[in-house]
C-alpha cells in the first residue's frame, strides 16, 4: 500500500472522481469522519468521499454549505458525479471506513456513531449495499481506492489490510469489536 499512497489526496470534507490510469484515490485521518469509496469495474471509474458530519444544522444556509462535509449531501453527490462520469449504480462496489470515537470516549457527542448511522440510513433508503466496511472503534484510518482494479485498502496505526478486492469480498471485522 505504501507505494500507492502517492495518488490523488481527498481532503477532509472533499471528494474526487477518477478513472483507471489516473492513479489511486487516498484519504487520511478518518477518525470520526467516514470515507466512502465507490467503483464501477466495467467503466473503470471510481470516487472517494471524506465526510465529517452526518448533516448540516437546521439553521445552516444552503448557499454557504460545503456539500462534501456532510453525509446527507456528500453521498448523493458522489453517486451523481460517478453517474456523470459513466458509472452505473447497479455495478458500483461501495465500501466505507472510519466513524471511530477518537476524542469523545464518554460518548457525549458520538460523532462517529452518528456518521455511521446516517451512512446506513442513506444507503437503506437508496437501496445501496456496502460490499465491505471497517468502521467504529477508536483508531483513525487511511483509505485508498486503487482505480486499476477497485481494490480498497485500509491502514491504521497498528494494521494494514485489504478491505475489498476484485473477485472476492474481504470484510475486516468492525474495529468496535476489537479489544
Amino acid at each position: 500500500m505504501a507505494d500507492l499512497l502517492q495518488g490523488t489526496v481527498v481532503g477532509v470534507a472533499d471528494m474526487a472522481i477518477a478513472r483507471a490510469g489516473q492513479g489511486p484515490l487516498v484519504t487520511y485521518a478518518l477518525g470520526s469522519c467516514i470515507g466512502v469509496s465507490a467503483y464501477d469495474p466495467e467503466a473503470k471509474v471510481g470516487g472517494l468521499l471524506h465526510f465529517m458530519l452526518p448533516q448540516p444544522g437546521e439553521q445552516a444556509d444552503p448557499r454557504q454549505l460545503k456539500p462534501y462535509m456532510f453525509g446527507t449531501t456528500g453521498i448523493p453527490l458522489l453517486f451523481r458525479k460517478l453517474a456523470d462520469a459513466g458509472a452505473r449504480k447497479e455495478r458500483l462496489v461501495v465500501c466505507a471506513a472510519g466513524g471511530a470515537e477518537i476524542i469523545d470516549d464518554a460518548g457525549v457527542f458520538a460523532i462517529g456513531k452518528r456518521n455511521r448511522t446516517i451512512l446506513r440510513k442513506i444507503f437503506w433508503k437508496d437501496g445501496t449495499v456496502l460490499a465491505a466496511e471497517d468502521t467504529g472503534g477508536h483508531s483513525a484510518r487511511t483509505m485508498l481506492l486503487n482505480l486499476a482494479n477497485g481494490e480498497v485498502c485500509i491502514r491504521s496505526r497498528d494494521r494494514e489490510s485489504t478491505l475489498w478486492e476484485a473477485g472476492r469480498r474481504v470484510v475486516t471485522a468492525p474495529a468496535a469489536r476489537q479489544p
